[in-house]
């Protein structure tokens, strides 16, 4: 069987080697050049491609004549999609002879869309996954072939579930592959009226609303927690990243909504509802603040959030 892969980022990265060791002849991998601009903390498909001698291409239109005739010469049985950012049109998708595939980071048809393990963790998901399934026009919207689910703890980052998720990945492709290979696996329409679709997020979209319960910006925190760009807010004309957050259950005597303040060298923010989140790591215009350099910043015992 051969095979052409669109691939970028870990999922791409682990799950190129699988095909591999399924014996699928991967004629060409499509993916990204790295984006100077973007903080890049993880696998180059790329190189992996080049460690297995693999010819890997970086277009900036996947959707080109140039590519479709060159994707099309290869005559490829299947065409694999990991984690690639760009839509691939109907034109692409027509021309492998059984099938078009993509991993997806969710248990479809919840959280269709970009970016859906960031997503899942900020709207305090308890469980995720990766789903295998058939591209069609409609992003993410084609026929499951497998999924994979992995559990959302309490306090896991949005990191912490990717690395869960691209481990679901190569363990949905790594047990589905014998059954495409033989044309047995089975293909399960999606209801997309009992699923969900999220859209990209931009850095500003981390910014924290004291007003908010505590569990809600806690999980915000946690969601974009680095290597992504962080939760923040504004503190005397300052950017202060909240890295790293605990709800903290006690009631607190004596504090208003949406302050912030210092206790026994620990930092605590009192939430819209009136519950407590100690502040575990902080950051003020880049650098690393301390509770004894945040009570300095502040100009009273409290300070408000509002």
């Amino acid at each position: 069987m051969k095979a052409v892969v669109f691939a970028y980022h870990n999922v791409g990265a682990r799950c190129l080697p699988i095909l591999l060791a399924h014996n699928v002849e991967v004629a060409l991998v499509i993916t990204h050049r790295d984006n100077p601009a973007e903080n890049i903390w993880f696998d180059s498909v790329a190189e992996v491609a080049a460690e297995r001698g693999i010819p890997a291409i970086t277009p900036d239109d996947p959707n080109a004549g140039e590519i479709i005739t060159r994707v099309g010469a290869l005559n490829p049985d299947f065409l694999f999609s990991f984690y690639y950012r760009q839509m691939l049109k109907p034109t692409v998708l027509a021309i492998p002879k059984r099938g078009a595939l993509n991993m997806h980071g969710s248990l479809l048809p919840k959280y269709r869309g970009r970016v859906p393990v960031n997503w899942a963790v900020i709207n305090g998901e308890t469980e995720t996954g990766a789903t295998l399934h058939y591209m069609v026009e409609k992003p993410d919207a084609g026929d499951v072939v497998i999924q994979q689910a992995v559990p959302i703890l309490p306090d896991d980052t949005g990191l912490d579930v990717f690395h869960k998720v691209t481990t679901a990945a190569t363990q949905a492709l790594d047990r589905s592959l014998p059954k495409l290979l033989a044309g047995t696996a089975p293909r399960t329409p999606q209801d997309l009226s009992e699923g969900s679709y999220f859209g990209a997020r931009t850095p500003e979209d981390g910014r924290i609303d004291w007003s908010w319960p505590a569990a809600r910006i806690h999980n915000l925190v946690r969601g974009v927690a680095p290597p992504y760009p962080g939760a923040f807010c504004t503190l005397n004309g300052k950017t202060l990243r909240v890295l790293k957050t605990r709800v903290d259950a006690r009631a607190v005597a004596g504090r208003e909504i949406s302050t912030l303040y210092c206790d026994n060298d620990r930092c605590y923010a009192r939430c819209g509802d009136g519950q407590t989140l100690e502040l575990l790591q902080l950051e003020l215009s880049g650098v690393a603040l301390t509770p004894s350099g945040l009570q300095c910043e502040l100009s009273s015992t409290t300070y408000n959030l509002a």
